[in-house]
């Protein structure tokens, strides 16, 4: 080495930097701070739980909930509601472009597209900004979410037909119907038994089980018809009308 000359030093980038692996500190460095998990904990987490259930339980005795009658899986003019929280997405298949021809773009497009982008938002907006207004393509999607789903909700509920829904679904106690009787053979072979079901309870037309008809006034609707019931449905003679009115007036009344 020539005098004057100094020594240099090159660094290389490709040798790792010794780092200490990021290992959280034992438990027993903070002294008076931590607690066993059994039973100590654990106990705790079971209070928790058994005054959260006690409570459900008071709620579920003080107030019943709104119990339907039992599904039937041959009751075509059943028309479902889904829960609450599912309301939003129930209200776009109503829509014309989500709905008929249009289902699977309102079904799954169209919420696919809606879900995916909350997901990338977190990678579409990566800045370290924590206030709203420094963040407007995340804080844009919460707030067009949020909106889109409440004004779905509202318009779902404020639009739905509460009193058929209640109707339908209204626990009615079954009539004692004979089968053998004249005026049920009547009934069956008139068709009646496919809209107004083998127990009178209703099907695609209204329940004739308790709703205290006349004999008269069954003659009357089985002739002429009533509501979405056309006239003319009716065929057969005089007598046996009156054995299905009868028949029919009798249950109606129980």
């Amino acid at each position: 080495m020539h005098r004057g000359k100094g020594m240099k030093f090159v660094g290389d980038s490709r040798i790792p930097a010794n780092r200490k692996p990021n290992i959280p500190k034992d438990y027993s460095e903070f002294p008076g701070k931590t607690e066993a998990f059994w039973p100590n904990f654990l106990l705790k987490e079971w209070l928790v739980g058994a005054v959260f259930l006690i409570g459900f339980l008071s709620l579920t005795v003080a107030h019943e909930p709104p119990l339907e009658k039992i599904a039937d899986p041959t009751d075509t003019g059943y028309i479902p509601l889904p829960d609450w929280y599912f309301l939003f997405l129930y209200q776009l298949l109503k829509y014309e472009f989500a709905s008929g021809a249009y289902n699977v773009f309102g079904a799954f497009i169209i919420p696919g597209i809606a879900f995916g982008a909350l997901l990338l938002a977190p990678f579409i907006d990566r800045s370290p900004e924590r206030r709203p207004v420094k963040r407007p393509l995340a804080t844009g999607f919460m707030l067009l979410g949020v909106a889109a789903t409440i004004f779905l909700t509202w318009e779902s509920v404020a639009y739905h037909d509460w009193e058929q829904q209640s109707a339908q679904g209204e626990i009615v106690p079954e009539a004692d119907v004979d089968t053998e009787a004249a005026g049920y053979l009547i009934y069956d072979q008139q068709g009646c038994i496919a809209c107004h079901g083998d127990s009178l309870d209703g099907l695609a037309g209204p329940a004739l089980a308790g709703a205290t008809l006349t004999p008269e006034e069954v003659a009357e609707i089985a002739v002429n018809g009533l509501g979405d019931m056309p006239a003319g449905l009716f065929d057969g003679t005089d007598e046996e009308l009156q054995e299905l009115a009868e028949f029919v007036s009798e249950v109606s009344n129980q």
